[in-house]
């Protein structure tokens, strides 16, 4: 297959793990709101226009145009406003209240008495707005779960070449192929250009080096480790060496050159943006994976949900950096949070590579576990109209019923969630206008693998 189908096939892929993962979260809490008895009229995946919807006895299924986000239509979310509980406010905000009430009322037909979601037990509303990042938090642990036990995780580095490069692209170049032509700074550029040309043939490849071939001396000197010889690569630019190799159990000796590149040599080189002249040759050697015992899979995933944690913290700190990337030109920081088309990009890329196809199902895997690791912590952020604000409603709503019983004070009944519907405006508008810029910093300043 082409690049371009790698590209295609890594991106569609992750599109279709990403809907599946958000059908899955929405699953959670369509099963436990029909196991209690409540009634839902719509189940969708996307928002937007329907493009497929199925009834199902009591319940609308479909696909809706944008793929960021579903929802469950459960009857009775938002109760009735009590003559002594209306709302402290007026005008137009006293409006918006009132017409969110109106329209969760509307959808009680006769027969849902009994069924709306207000009237059930505090403990049950919680179980069902819990279930959806539960079921994130299950597959993202079954994932993991098969990446660690399953395949296992890189240790080491063997002496084996895994991969052989075509071409040489500076640090940063945008460029993916050793097709377009680049300038000195990596940049694709227009041939007959000055200075504009096809990324100059790896020193691997001119070689003859091949993916397989075990590297067992370096000008005569036997080598045990990788590490050595990353180390005389990276010291020989410009310097002929001399590598025997065993390729089908015979040896043959080949002379490199490695040739002077930019590169970041650490993470914190890759943030800042510094980068370092080296030498370069082009292969990369084969990492073994050592399989882990099931035991050791909740200690990985307690990792995984600090991880994901401290990003989610995090983000607030980031968002000038995204800002600035997308809208005032500047360097793209590797730590900044990334969006549905980044991720889908960062898919298609890996996907692009002259990787074994199991590396590339790994990637795959490993990027659908952890966005799935966000959702369960996202969803749960105790803010309405996030899942995690109704089931704060809810405990709230069980703390003033035992603080009433206590003062010997009648049960105040349901919490109007509808008080919190400016607060959900507030924190939509947040989040359109947070995707809105990551998918503009995604698009004209994307983080690549480079």
């Amino acid at each position: 297959m082409s690049g371009i189908l790698w590209t295609v096939l890594g991106i569609g892929l992750f599109v279709v793990g990403l809907l599946f993962s958000i059908w899955f979260h929405e699953l959670g809490h369509f099963l436990w709101a029909r196991r209690f008895g409540m009634r839902v009229p719509q189940f969708m995946v996307g928002f937007g226009p329907t493009l497929w919807s199925r009834q199902r006895g009591e319940t609308e299924h479909g696909i809706k145009a944008i793929p960021l986000g579903g929802y469950i239509r459960i009857v009775g979310m938002i109760p009735p406003a009590k003559a002594d509980d209306e709302p402290r406010a007026y005008g137009r905000l006293r409006r918006m209240i009132e017409e969110v009430r109106g329209a969760a009322l509307d959808d009680i037909q006769p027969g849902d008495e009994g069924r709306v979601f207000y009237r059930k037990p505090w403990w049950q509303r919680v179980i069902v707005m819990s279930a959806g990042p539960v079921h994130n938090l299950i597959l993202a642990s079954l994932l993991f779960t098969v990446i660690l036990v399953g395949f296992g995780i890189p240790q080491g580095t063997s002496l084996t070449i895994n991969t052989v490069s075509e071409c040489v692209l500076p640090a940063g170049s945008p460029v993916q192929d050793c097709s377009t032509p680049i300038d000195s700074d990596g940049q694709a550029c227009a041939v007959g250009d000055n200075g504009c040309d096809l990324p100059p043939a790896s020193p691997a490849a001119q070689a003859g080096l091949r993916a397989g071939d075990r590297i067992t001396a370096v000008d005569g000197e036997a080598v045990s480790q990788w590490e050595q010889v990353q180390d005389l690569i990276r010291v020989s630019a410009g310097d002929t060496r001399r590598f025997t190799v065993d390729r089908n159990g015979q040896s043959e000796e080949l002379s490199v050159t490695p040739l002077p590149n930019l590169v970041y040599l650490t993470a914190e080189d890759a943030e800042a943006g510094a980068v370092t002249e080296v030498g370069f040759v082009g292969v990369s050697p084969v990492v073994p994976r050592v399989q882990q015992s099931i035991t050791e899979v909740p200690a990985a995933i307690g990792g995984y949900i600090a991880r994901a944690g401290e990003a989610l913290i995090n983000l607030p700190e980031r968002i000038p950096s995204v800002f600035g990337a997308a809208f005032l030109g500047d360097e793209r920081g590797q730590n900044d949070p990334i969006g549905v088309v980044g991720v889908s990009r960062l898919s298609g890329e890996y996907f692009a590579l002259p990787e074994p196809l199991v590396d590339k199902f790994i990637f795959f895997l490993t990027l659908l576990a952890a966005v799935n690791m966000v959702l369960f912590l996202f969803n749960l952020v105790p803010i309405y109209p996030l899942d995690g604000g109704h089931v704060a409603g809810a405990l709230y709503e069980k703390a003033r019923s035992v603080w009433a019983r206590v003062r010997n004070k009648p049960d105040p009944g349901p919490f109007d969630i509808a008080r919190l519907m400016p607060v959900a405006y507030v924190v939509a508008a947040f989040f359109v206008l947070l995707s809105g810029m990551l998918l503009i910093a995604d698009i004209v300043n994307p983080i690549t693998l480079n």
